[in-house]
């Protein structure tokens, strides 16, 4: 069906794609399939042909698959709520996401709801942990955007700082080798005075990945923070040697001047 895929200089690579959307549009006649649907819609939306493509995606039987190419379709005729839905409905995790970070820019909270909406829909498919971990860490990432449009020292920022928090831990907890969930729920406990807390969390993280050098100068920043200047010169030497440039050294860095 598609020539393109095929190595040059081979038959196959010399066959028209028009001959192969001829036998495609025999066998959906004759014996219509869900592949052969599938992708014919498909090329449909390769060639902008819209209708065409709605035509052959609603024929098929009620799926992922099929919510997915529908998404194409409505995001094709400008439709963009209709396909965030039916991206939702494909459980299309990179679609939604792309979507919550484009809203993030004026709207936060909205975009904390459309990732909740998206984790809930994954958690409710029994879908890989590390899925979910991602939407999780998403979200204490958004909650920290509204968090920062709040009144500084407010209840309100608290509480989005707290959410955050709980978000973050929650993706540590999916996701325990994940060395980048395991410094974002070190941060926010820092953030939340929480320095024992903050102070596993950096640990965990350097154990993961002893070359982290967040991860270790995260430990440098909670040793300053308990007035053991000695042992925070002393992550930060390690740290630097790792990636100068890291921003939990720069933050270190800061903290010792």
């Amino acid at each position: 069906m598609d020539a393109r895929a095929a190595v040059d200089g081979t038959l196959p690579r010399r066959i028209s794609p028009r001959f192969g959307d001829a036998v495609y549009g025999v066998l959906d006649r004759l014996a219509p399939a869900s592949y052969v649907e599938s992708t014919l819609a498909q090329r449909a939306l390769e060639r902008g042909d819209v209708l065409s493509a709605q035509h052959y995606a609603v024929r098929l039987p009620a799926s992922s698959s099929r919510d997915a190419l529908l998404a194409r379709v409505a995001a094709a005729r400008g439709q963009s709520q209709l396909a965030l839905e039916y991206s939702l409905a494909a459980f299309d995790s990179d679609a939604v996401q792309a979507a919550a970070q484009r809203l993030a820019v004026t709207d936060p909270q909205t975009a904390y709801e459309l990732e909740r909406l998206l984790e809930v829909r994954l958690r409710g498919r029994a879908t890989h942990p590390d899925a979910v971990a991602q939407a999780r860490w998403q979200m204490g990432l958004f909650a920290n955007q509204v968090a920062w449009r709040k009144v500084p020292g407010s209840t309100a920022q608290r509480a989005w700082l707290t959410i955050a928090s709980s978000n973050f831990e929650s993706a540590v907890a999916l996701a325990p080798l994940s060395e980048r969930y395991a410094i974002a729920a070190a941060n926010q406990a820092d953030l939340l005075a929480k320095r024992e807390r903050a102070e596993a969390l950096f640990a965990r993280a350097a154990d993961i990945d002893p070359g982290s050098a967040d991860a270790i100068a995260g430990l440098g920043v909670v040793a300053f923070q308990n007035g053991d200047r000695t042992a925070a010169v002393a992550y930060l030497k390690r740290a630097r040697a790792l990636d100068p440039q890291a921003l939990m050294v720069r933050a270190l860095q800061r903290d010792l001047r």
